[in-house]
C-alpha cells in the first residue's frame, strides 16, 4: 500500500458484489480502521444503495463496475460475486493498475484461476484471494499451539463437516442458489477451505485419494465425500463431508462442523459452538480457554482476513492467501476430482 511522509494513508475500497456473503464483507470494512469505502456496486442498483446506506453513508453506489473504478477511484478493491465473474472484474481491475481481493472459489476451474493470476502478475498489481477459514479463530488458535510446540509431533487432522444445509428441493435457494447449478460443488466450493486449513496446519501435501458422491438430487454437483491427504511430515488429513446432515450446534454454520487434531503429545478438538478442548495423552480432557469473537460470519473471519491482507501489503510484505500461492489449492481440488473418477490415490 501507499505511504505519504512515512504516515500510512487511508486506503480507498471499492465493493462489487452486493448478495448473501457480500453482507459479510461490508460489514468488516465498515469497521476497518485506517479503510474509506469510496464505492458500492452490483448489477442491481437498489441492491448496492441498500448496502451503501446500511454500512458506507458516505460512499457511492453503482451498478456498473468499470464505472464505479474510473470515478471513485480506489485503489484496492473487494470482489464479492460468484466465480464466472471473477475474471472480468480482475480485468478491469489490472486496466486500472487497482489491488484485488478476490472471493473464492477464484475462478471457475484450474486453467482460468491461472490465467486470472497471470493477468495480475502482468499488470502488476497485487493479487490476494479471500480464503477466510484459516483466519477464523480456533483454526488460528491451534496454528499458535502448534507454533508453541504443544503438540510435539503432528500425526493427524480430521474435520467432519456437516452445515445441514443442503436437503430438499430448496437447498441454497434462499441464501446462494447458484449452489444448485454448479458441476462442481462440494470440494470447488466448500472443502477447499478444508484443504488449505489442513496445509496451515500439517505443512504441504504430497499425495491424495478423494471418493465424492451427490446425495441430493435437486442439485448439479457433488455434495458429499471424503478426501485423505498426505503430507510430507507423514502425517494425514481427513475431510468428512455431507452438506445435509448437520452437528450439535445453536448454529450449525459458525464452525460448519467439528475438527481433532492429534500429535505425539495430546489431541485439540473444536466443536460447533468454536469451543477448544484440550486431551494430553493418557490424560483427561479439558476445555482450553481463548477468546474470540461471534461477530459477523466464522468468528469474525472476514475481518481478520481483509485486515491481514491490508496490513501485509501496507508492510510491502506477502499475505498469506496471495492469488499465485493459492493456485496449490485448486491444484489439489482438481486432483480429487480427478481420484474420485479414477478410483486411485494420487501422488500431489
Amino acid at each position: 500500500m501507499d505511504t505519504a511522509a512515512g504516515k500510512e494513508m487511508t486506503v480507498r475500497i471499492a465493493i462489487v458484489g452486493c448478495g448473501y456473503f457480500a453482507a459479510f464483507h461490508h460489514d468488516a470494512w465498515a469497521r476497518m480502521p485506517g479503510v474509506e469505502v469510496v464505492g458500492v456496486c452490483d448489477r442491481d442498483l437498489a441492491k448496492a444503495e441498500a448496502a451503501r446506506d446500511a454500512h458506507h453513508p458516505t460512499a457511492s453506489a453503482f451498478d456498473d463496475a468499470a464505472r464505479m473504478l474510473d470515478e471513485a477511484g480506489p485503489n484496492l478493491v473487494d470482489i464479492v460475486t460468484p466465480p464466472p465473474t471473477h475474471g472480468p472484474l480482475v480485468a478491469l481491475c489490472a486496466d486500472r493498475s487497482v489491488d484485488v481481493i478476490c472471493q473464492k472459489p477464484l475462478a471457475p476451474d484450474l486453467d482460468e484461476a491461472r490465467q486470472l493470476v497471470d493477468r495480475a502478475d502482468t499488470a502488476g498489481i497485487r493479487l490476494a484471494v479471500h480464503e477466510n477459514f484459516r483466519f477464523q479463530p480456533w483454526f488460528r488458535e491451534a496454528r499458535r499451539l502448534v507454533d508453541d510446540g504443544r503438540f510435539g509431533a503432528l500425526h493427524s487432522v480430521a474435520f467432519r463437516l456437516r452445515p445441514g444445509d443442503g436437503q430438499g428441493p430448496r437447498a441454497y435457494l434462499d441464501r446462494q442458489p447458484y449452489f444448485q447449478t454448479m458441476s462442481r460443488f462440494l470440494v470447488h466450493e466448500t472443502a477447499v477451505h478444508l484443504i488449505d486449513t489442513f496445509r496451515m496446519l500439517m505443512g504441504e501435501a504430497t499425495s491424495l485419494y478423494a471418493d465424492l458422491r451427490r446425495l441430493n438430487p435437486a442439485i448439479a454437483g457433488e455434495d458429499a465425500g471424503y478426501i485423505l491427504l498426505g503430507f510430507e511430515n507423514g502425517g494425514t488429513g481427513l475431510f468428512d463431508g455431507n452438506r445435509l446432515n448437520d452437528h450439535v450446534a445453536e448454529n450449525t454454520r459458525l464452525t460448519m462442523g467439528e475438527m481433532w487434531l492429534e500429535g505425539e503429545a495430546g489431541v485439540l478438538r473444536f466443536d460447533g459452538a468454536g469451543r477448544l478442548f484440550w486431551k494430553t495423552h493418557g490424560g483427561a480432557e479439558a476445555e482450553h480457554g481463548y477468546s474470540w469473537s461471534s461477530r459477523g460470519f466464522g468468528g469474525d473471519c472476514v475481518l481478520a482476513t481483509n485486515a491481514h491482507i491490508v496490513e501485509s501489503w501496507r508492510a510491502g510484505m506477502t499475505a498469506q492467501n496471495e492469488g499465485r500461492a493459492y493456485l496449490r489449492n485448486m491444484e489439489l481440488v482438481e486432483a480429487a476430482y480427478r481420484s474420485s473418477d479414477e478410483g486411485r490415490r494420487l501422488s500431489v
